[in-house]
């Protein structure tokens, strides 16, 4: 593990070894990066966003001001660009770093990102169609009960709960354990705040940004459905989208070498 300082003063951390890493970002929101230690690639430092995993809590959380500790971990290794990797709500990150710094962006990999940044509506229809589709998996009947509900506006944990194993192109203890990771629900509140970005100026610097994107989708991921990937990608003059067989918002933990070689980070 290694540290550094922020701008503000605050005490971060990261795992991984230097060089010629990916630095990658966590989503969650807000969730500490540990979940990300499966991922089979090579040369990867997973930074622990402010007040997440072991690095020190902060007064500000929005995701705006932490493009600032992404920097700082750039400089604090030494490094005059870097290949940066966001998954989720990491990827709201990861996109407004590459806009606010696309000189130090060697490569921008996107899995499973937020469209959130993008103001890219991922609508219930969507989200049903996707869902339908695994009507043969024997946890159907129960988890079905959940986006029943959150369609019928009865938004509730328990809902949410219950349509975990839609999250995953495998219901399995290895997707179960990737719920176990400690996420700091206070920041995550605030990682959206108002004023964070506004997605028609997001639009507008994507549409300028001359960094190779590769944007790695999962064929059964209800945050990202393939139709909404292939219209993100669209706003990126140098993407890639592949959309990963049989996976769901997690695709390496689904099939880790499809994802790899997605990714081409290992032959």
């Amino acid at each position: 593990m290694g540290t550094f300082t922020t701008s503000d003063g605050v005490g971060l951390a990261y795992h991984g070894e230097a060089g010629d890493p990916l630095i990658c970002l966590p989503g969650g929101p807000m969730q500490a990066s540990s979940y990300l230690g499966g991922l089979p690639l090579d040369d990867v430092i997973r930074l622990d966003l402010r007040g997440t995993g072991d690095s020190a809590p902060a007064g500000a959380y929005r995701v705006d001001h932490q493009v600032d500790d992404v920097e700082a971990l750039r400089r604090h290794l030494g490094l005059g660009k870097i290949s940066l990797l966001g998954h989720s709500a990491g990827g709201t990150l990861a996109i407004l770093y590459a806009t606010r710094f696309p000189e130090h962006v060697k490569e921008l990999v996107l899995v499973a990102p937020s469209p959130r940044v993008a103001g890219i509506d991922v609508t219930d229809d969507d989200r049903r169609e996707i869902a339908l589709r695994r009507n043969g998996e024997p946890w159907y009947a129960e988890a079905i009960k959940g986006f029943e509900e959150i369609w019928a506006g009865n938004v509730t944990p328990e809902a949410f709960a219950r349509i975990s194993p839609f999250w995953h192109g495998r219901w399995d203890d290895a997707a179960r354990a990737l719920d176990d990771h400690p996420r700091n629900p206070e920041a995550a509140r605030e990682y959206y705040a108002e004023g964070a970005f506004d997605p028609l100026q997001v639009r507008e610097k994507l549409a300028n940004l001359d960094v190779p994107t590769l944007l790695v989708a999962g064929e059964y991921d209800v945050a990202l459905p393939p139709n909404r990937a292939q219209e993100y990608a669209k706003l990126f003059p140098r993407a890639t989208l592949v959309v990963q067989s049989g996976a769901g918002h997690f695709p390496w933990a689904d099939d880790p070498e499809a994802f790899a070689a997605a990714v081409q980070r290992i032959p």
